[in-house]
Parts: C-alpha cells; structure tokens; sequence
C-alpha cells in the first residue's frame, strides 16, 4: 500500500456564530489543504498509468472542481444560524456565500472535505488522511482510520 499526497491553496472568509473570541468577527485565512490518498500502484506495462496509484493530475482535478473552485474566494457561514440573514445582505452586494450545515471552523471544514473526497475520488483509491491549514501554524488533520 502507497500513500501519495498533493497540496492546494485556497483564500476563504468564514463567520463563526456565537464565538466568543476575536475570530467572532468575519474574517478568512489562507488555507493550505494537504490530501492523501493510498492504494496499490497499478502494475501493468501497457496501462498509461504504470506505477502510479493514481494521477496526481486526476488528485488536483477532483479536488479542484470539488473544493478549491467552491471555497476559493467566498464566505463560509453557518446557515443555521442567524447569519443566514447576513449572507443573503452580502450575495445581494455581489459576494460569494457558502451555507454550510456546521460551524465553519477548521476542524469541521475538514469532515465536509473528506465527504465530499469520498464521494468523488476514483474507486481505486481511498481517502488516507487530509492536513488543513488556518494558518502558517494552526492547522487540522483527519485520519481515515478514526472515521
């Protein structure tokens, strides 16, 4: 079994509702998103995809349209609670909103990225553990085992 492993980037605002620290106002981070994937790599000299356990070029397209396209550059907010209203005032001004069933905190973010991998990834693959970065030293990890 390989484990292999491709990095994206990607801007996102969040709004934590009821937060009772400074991060209770809007704001966003730079998120660093690490996805590994494990399997066999395929063993056959007339497959395209020799060696490899998957493309990583297959890796950044699902995470791409799935992910990094959706978040990139929008706001994350909890759409249970009161600030549904706030989103609706900020896509009426053009802004980019995404209502989430959950806090948008890292921690949760990285249970709605590894549904949403799971659902998509190629059946040859699974889902081995994703790393998800706040910021420079604040980051999240989900471990496929403990799911």
């Amino acid at each position: 079994m390989i484990r292999v492993t491709k990095i994206f980037s990607f801007e996102t605002a969040h709004i934590l509702f009821n937060y009772d620290g400074k991060c209770k106002n809007m704001h966003g981070h730079s998120y660093k998103l690490f996805v590994t994937v494990k399997g066999e790599p395929i063993q056959d000299l007339d497959h395209p995809k020799n060696g490899m356990v998957v493309d990583f070029a297959d890796i950044k397209s699902i995470v791409d349209e799935h992910i990094v396209k959706v978040w990139d550059h929008a706001v994350l907010l909890n759409a249970q609670s009161p600030h549904k209203d706030l989103g609706k005032n900020l896509e009426e001004q053009g802004h980019r909103v995404i209502y989430c069933n959950f806090q948008p905190t890292c921690e949760n973010m990285l249970y709605a990225i590894a549904a949403i991998l799971r659902r998509n990834l190629p059946e040859t693959v699974q889902l081995a553990y994703l790393k998800l970065h706040e910021t420079e030293n604040s980051y999240g990890e989900w471990f496929a085992e403990e799911n």
